[in-house]
């Protein structure tokens, strides 16, 4: 489907959902400084071809106006006339749409996420034991063990894009990239949300928990 051809309502009920998903993060503190982004893919998918909405780059996420976002095509292409650039990491995004078909993709930097991100890099996955909330990803096995994958981290964005595809699983809706940020993905922006919120309460929980365990050392 061309670009052209998706209904006007969709894309702005993508701009419209992604405004409240931003303004929702920038509130909790997600967004320090112009980081972060967030996308919502508009019309039917095609691994060859797809488009999404996506946070234009250098802009406070604390504020809401008619430039944040912009729609892009599957190599992270500006699909209209535009002025606004997006996100320095819209590759990393198209890489996750073409490999899972998700409906939306957020991402943050947080205290907890790069300190995990870090302290397990040498493992290459932050492990998460029984905690109740991993069923936020529609994991049901009582005491349930998932390792979320962590990728080195550079700054030119095009190297981290085989590390993605490298450590994908399909099980879990997640990508940390080491002492940056995670990237969770779902079906729409609702799922996105509860996997995004569900991993940073895991990140946390795994941060304190060593902490215990050291203090019984």
């Amino acid at each position: 489907m061309t670009f052209s051809a998706i209904a006007l309502e969709d894309k702005q009920r993508a701009l419209s959902e992604l405004a409240d998903a931003k303004q929702l993060f920038a509130d909790r503190g997600w967004f320090a400084g112009t980081s972060g982004n967030l996308s919502m893919r508009v019309g039917e998918f095609d691994p060859e071809q797809f488009h999404f909405a996506i946070t234009a780059s250098g802009k406070d996420k604390s504020q809401r106006t008619p430039e944040d976002f912009l729609f892009v095509d599957q190599q992270g292409k500006p699909v209209e006339n535009t002025r606004l650039k997006p996100s320095a990491e819209t590759l990393i995004h198209c890489e996750i749409y073409r490999l899972t078909g998700c409906g939306a993709i957020y991402h943050v930097h947080t205290v907890f996420n790069n300190l995990v991100s870090e302290w397990f890099n040498e493992r290459g996955a932050v492990p998460i034991e029984g905690v109740e909330l991993i069923k936020a990803f529609n994991i049901w096995d009582e005491e349930a063990v998932i390792d979320v994958p962590i990728v080195p981290n550079y700054a030119d964005i095009p190297r981290i894009v085989p590390e993605v595809t490298r450590v994908m699983n399909q099980q879990i809706p997640g990508i940390l990239l080491r002492k940056h940020g995670i990237y969770a993905w779902g079906a729409n922006g609702f799922e996105a949300k509860r996997h995004l919120e569900a991993f940073e309460y895991l990140f946390e929980y795994a941060y304190r928990y060593e902490l215990l365990k050291a203090t019984r050392r």
